[in-house]
């Protein structure tokens, strides 16, 4: 028997490929009478030029420790809030081109510090969901090089079913850009 799908982790890098891939979680989602639980994961090495930027040099012990430090602090806040406001703004657009109510379907939105395959099958396994859904950006010879990175990463480590969803070869009527 297949499981029910009550839980949908729809993992987004906020690229247009991944928010193509919403639409596609919004409609398992109603299908199945699920929630949607979104996550962004922000890499480490996009903080270290919140670093560099500040004027400093660490090293690695360093910058582990200036990064835990910087969970705490507004800065890494803001930027989750700024991420959170534009998921919640992407969403609405969903519901006003497409005609799929999805704000209510959202049940929590986390966008935790770390390698966005780790934080994907975390996440997937914590919250207890169903099924996960991404986008993936390569088509024809680059399609393996970033299969190979997030999404083949998670397809290949998740006992959870992944649905990984490509961009259209052919134009449509929905603008899935934010």
């Amino acid at each position: 028997m297949i499981p029910e799908i009550k839980k949908i982790l729809y993992a987004t890098d906020l690229t247009k490929n991944s928010n193509y891939a919403f639409f596609y979680a919004v409609d398992m989602a109603k299908r199945h009478n699920a929630r949607i639980i979104i996550l962004h994961s922000i890499e480490p090495i996009h903080l270290f030029r919140l670093f560099f930027s500040e004027g400093g040099f660490y090293n690695v012990e360093d910058m582990m420790a200036k990064l835990k430090e910087m969970e705490q602090k507004t800065k890494i806040e803001g930027i989750k809030e700024g991420i959170k406001k534009t998921l919640g703004e992407f969403c609405k657009k969903v519901e006003t081109q497409a005609g799929l109510a999805c704000v209510e379907l959202v049940s929590k939105i986390f966008v935790p510090i770390g390698h966005p395959a780790e934080e994907i099958l975390k996440a997937a396994e914590d919250e207890g969901c169903d099924a996960i859904v991404l986008g993936t950006h390569g088509k024809g010879f680059l399609r393996h090089t970033f299969l190979g990175s997030v999404a083949g990463s998670v397809l290949e480590r998740s006992r959870k079913p992944v649905f990984i969803i490509p961009l259209p070869s052919e134009k449509t009527t929905l603008d899935w850009d934010i």
